[in-house]
C-alpha cells in the first residue's frame, strides 16, 4: 500500500476553516501530503473571491514546496437546479477541483443535490449521506468521484456509501474535509478510514492512490 497522500476536500478561514490557505498548504506539506485541494464552502456570491485568494497561495506553494496545491470550491447548500451552472462558473473562476456538498445526514442539504452533482464540471461529491442507487449510477456515468470521509458526523454513512458506490461502479476517494489542523490525515489513518468503510485492500489502493491520481492526470498535473 502506498504512503502517498491525496486530499481533495479541505477548508480554510475563507469559509469555516481555521487556517489561512498558505498555512493549510504548509501544514499538509509537512505532514507528507502529495496533493491537497483547498475547497472552501461557497455559493455564487463568494465563489470568485475565495478562488482568487486561494489560487494565489496555491501558486506560491507549488513554486517552493514539494506539494501539489489546487484551488477548488465546495458548492454548499445551493439549489440543486443551480449546480451545473455554478460548477461551470467555478471552472471559469480558476477552480481546478469542483466539489458538491452532498446530502449528509447531519445538515439540511436540499434533496436532489446528490443527483445534481452528476454533471461534467463536477469532480467530487462529498459525504453523500444516504446515497441512492439512482444517484450513484448517474455519478458513475459522469465520472464523478464519491467521497469516503474522516469527518465526524459526515462519516456516519461511510459504510452505506461504499456499498452503493461499489454496486454502481463509482470511483471512491478518501478525504479529510479538514477544518482545523488536527483534521489533517496521515497515510495510516486514511487507510484505516477506508478499511472502516468496508473497502477491500484493492479498493483502498484505488481510493487512496489510483483514483485521485487519475483526476490529477485529467487536470494535466501528473
Amino acid at each position: 500500500m502506498t504512503n502517498m497522500l491525496y486530499d481533495l476536500h479541505t477548508h480554510t478561514f475563507l469559509s469555516d476553516g481555521e487556517l489561512s490557505p498558505i498555512e493549510l498548504i504548509r501544514r499538509a506539506a509537512v505532514a507528507g501530503y502529495t496533493a491537497i485541494a483547498l475547497t472552501d464552502h461557497a455559493g455564487p456570491g463568494t465563489m470568485e473571491r475565495c478562488l482568487a485568494a486561494v489560487a494565489r497561495d496555491c501558486e506560491l506553494a507549488r513554486q517552493h514546496w514539494p506539494i501539489i496545491a489546487l484551488p477548488g470550491i465546495e458548492l454548499t447548500h445551493c439549489p440543486p437546479e443551480s449546480i451545473p451552472a455554478l460548477a461551470r462558473q467555478a471552472r471559469e473562476a480558476r477552480a481546478r477541483v469542483v466539489v458538491v456538498h452532498g446530502e449528509t445526514i447531519v445538515e439540511p442539504v436540499p434533496p436532489g443535490t446528490n443527483l445534481a452533482a452528476a454533471c461534467p464540471e463536477v469532480d467530487l461529491l462529498a459525504h453523500p449521506g444516504l446515497l441512492s442507487h439512482e444517484a450513484a449510477e448517474k455519478l458513475a456515468a459522469s465520472n464523478v468521484l464519491v467521497e469516503i470521509t474522516s469527518r465526524r458526523g459526515h462519516s456516519l454513512t461511510n459504510g452505506l456509501v461504499a456499498v452503493v458506490a461499489r454496486q454502481a461502479g463509482c470511483k471512491m476517494v478518501v478525504n479529510s474535509d479538514t477544518h482545523s489542523p488536527s483534521d489533517l490525515l496521515s497515510p495510516e489513518f486514511a487507510r484505516r478510514v477506508a478499511a472502516g468503510a468496508g473497502l477491500s485492500a484493492e479498493e483502498q489502493e484505488r481510493a487512496l492512490k489510483a483514483n485521485p491520481e487519475a483526476l490529477l492526470a485529467r487536470l494535466g498535473l501528473t
